[in-house]
């Protein structure tokens, strides 16, 4: 396994792969890794005559400072456990390596999807993903980039980018890998106590009761019901629930505005805020 720092020593090592035209696979992550990220180098691998991840915690996506500082780094387990999967090229490049002095934002137009929830409650979040996701595909030339569906308003978001800045790279989405209660893997919850960690599988238990009943009762009875489940919760606190078109994100108010609702839910337990969605479609 290949670990580079610097992005012209990355480039000139990939540029014999691009020479060739092989296919370049690309798995971005901000590191404190687990079996999710893994899943994403065991898809690449399948594909890809060579296998690239970046460990990157990029701060333009950060609107809270004190989240940015408390975000985990665990780069020598990371790097062991890349190694263990097979990993080809790891980049670890320091902030000024990827924005030398200028470390800010690009704006991005996404049409719309980057006003919908985490859009709402993260100022700026999406233009800092946005910037570095491109300096990244930019650096790597990927052929194909895989991405966590967890994360599943910014996997629409990455593919709008390409769309709107032309970059020749496909965009893969992935299954959302989950703990034994249901909870969807982050890095975040290495913050959780075992205790919070259990209970934080309320989150996963809510969308799927939320799925159950999808065909039963109307939105604004699901969103109520949602609310209602949380508020005598003694360690979560919900932020968000809502139930939007996978294409636009917009939400929906009634089933017949949209044939691929999904919910998307943002809650804290405690201090440590946590995301995850559900596809309802496959129950209409």
């Amino acid at each position: 396994m290949h670990v580079f720092k610097e992005k012209e020593a990355l480039k000139s090592y990939l540029s014999s792969y691009h020479d060739k035209n092989l296919p370049v696979g690309f798995a971005p992550t901000m590191g404190a890794l687990h079996n999710g990220h893994l899943s994403l180098v065991e898809e690449s691998k399948k594909h890809n005559a060579v296998t690239v991840v970046s460990i990157f915690v990029n701060p333009t996506q950060f609107d809270n400072q004190e989240d940015l500082s408390k975000y985990p780094k665990t780069l020598e387990s990371d790097l062991a456990l890349l190694q263990k999967s097979n990993c080809d090229v790891v980049f670890v490049p320091e902030v000024t390596e990827m924005y030398n002095s200028d470390i800010s934002s690009k704006h991005f137009d996404f049409e719309g999807l980057e006003k919908q929830m985490e859009g709402s409650f993260r100022k700026g979040h999406f233009d800092g993903v946005g910037t570095v996701v491109k300096l990244l595909f930019e650096i790597v030339k990927p052929t194909h980039a895989y991405f966590g569906e967890k994360d599943f308003q910014q996997l629409q978001v990455i593919k709008k980018l390409v769309k709107l800045e032309g970059l020749q790279v496909n965009i893969v989405g992935c299954p959302i890998y989950r703990e034994s209660n249901g909870l969807a893997m982050s890095s975040r919850n290495q913050r959780l106590s075992p205790e919070e960690k259990q209970e934080a599988g309320f989150i996963y238990t809510i969308l799927n009761q939320a799925k159950i009943n999808y065909p039963k009762k109307t939105i604004l009875e699901l969103n109520n019901w949602v609310k209602e489940q949380f508020k005598n919760h003694p360690l979560l606190k919900l932020e968000y629930f809502t139930i939007a078109d996978e294409e636009t994100l917009n939400p929906i108010a009634n089933k017949k505005e949209s044939n691929k609702p999904r919910a998307f839910i943002a809650a804290y337990c405690n201090t440590v805020r946590l995301i995850d969605n559900l596809s309802l479609h496959s129950q209409i």
